[in-house]
Order: C-alpha cells, then structure tokens, then sequence
C-alpha cells in the first residue's frame, strides 16, 4: 500500500539546437500537460464517485461545496492507491484540540480486504500522539443497517477508539463520537466544530432533534 498525491512529471529533452530545443520543449510540455490533467480529472472523478456512493445521501456535503471546504477550512485530503488501483481516500479536519477524521472510505469492491486496516493505521501513524475524534451512526440505534453499524464500532474499537456515549441525531439518524487520545469530547465539542464549519457551509434542510 502506498499514499500517493498529484505531482508533477518531468521529462528530459535532448536537441541539437537552441531553436529545436525550445520547439520540443514546448510541444512536449503542452502534451504533459495535457495527459496530466486527463490523468488528474479521471483520479477525481473515482474519488467523486466514490464519495457520492459511500455515504448516506444525508451525510455528504455536494461536492463542489466539498471541494471548496478543502482549501478554505486547509483539509488534509488523500486519496490511497495500490500501484495504480484506487483504493479510497480520507479527509481529516486538522484542529488545534483534537483532529476530526471527517469522511473514510473504501471501494466497495475492495472492502473486506484488509485495505481499511492498512488506511487506518496510516491515518493513526500520521496523527500519532494527538487526540482525534469521529463521528458515526450510533451502533445502538435500531435501524436497516445496524449489523453494519457494529462492525463498523467493533473495527475502530479494535484499533484503539473509545466510544464517548456523546450522541446527536440529525434527520433521524444518530451519531456517536469516537476518540483516541487523551482528553474527553463533550456536546459543546461538538458545537465548537458545527459552529466552525458554519462558517463556511451548512445546509438548510438539517434538523436537530
């Protein structure tokens, strides 16, 4: 498994002139170019896709709004890749207190393959020795996919999230935060980073029950 991000390819080019040299320069940088950015706009649109598909229509933010959030809010966003398969990607929110892993996901076709795991551990390798916080459906909620939801808990028990038995239900689903770290997460946590985020995006249609 390794991490990839977009970078750059540079290519050498040999002429045997000046004139030549800057003609082939030129062409071969506009086929660069072109080809890294064909490249780059088919790896968004897996991730797109992916995202659209992972989660509960009520969970995503529209992407573009999402896209935005990236830079404005300075998300850590990875997309992880196994030679040239993607796997899925993370975003994690960094914050001063605690980092909030925010969205995780696997293709659906590669989950149950240890490509989680191996994303986990990365994501908590990264972040070693400070506290981060997630949010997910609550495992004790009665619900279509609550076998779904336990797998899930027991999975970040298993590597070495608590469960801080701080709940908030939206559009009847509810959520519990999970913690690694020292430290514990309280509901004013909670509205400290629905407070932040509001200040960049927040929809009309949640209700808070």
């Amino acid at each position: 498994m390794r991490v990839l991000r977009y970078c750059i390819v540079t290519r050498q080019i040999t002429a045997t002139n000046a004139d030549e040299l800057m003609e082939q320069r030129e062409q071969s940088q506009a086929c660069l170019n072109y080809a890294e950015s064909r490249q780059k706009k088919t790896k968004v649109q897996k991730i797109k896709q992916l995202y659209e598909t992972a989660f509960p229509e009520d969970e995503q933010i529209p992407w573009n709004d999402l896209m935005r959030l990236v830079k404005e809010m300075a998300l850590d966003f990875t997309a992880y890749y196994d030679g040239e398969t993607f796997i899925g990607f993370t975003i994690v929110y960094p914050r001063k207190q605690f980092n909030w892993f925010w969205y995780f996901a696997v293709q659906e076709e590669l989950r149950g393959k240890g490509y989680g795991q191996q994303i986990l551990t990365q994501l908590i390798e990264k972040y070693k020795g400070k506290t981060c916080v997630l949010d997910m459906e609550s495992p004790t909620q009665v619900c279509e996919n609550m076998e779904q939801r336990r797998r899930r808990h027991a999975f970040y028990l298993r590597n070495g999230f608590r469960d801080t038995n701080v709940y908030r239900t939206y559009n009847d689903i509810t959520m519990t935060i999970m913690m690694m770290g020292q430290g514990t997460f309280t509901i004013q946590d909670w509205d400290d980073i629905i407070h932040e985020l509001q200040q960049f995006w927040w929809p009309d249609d949640i209700n808070e029950e």
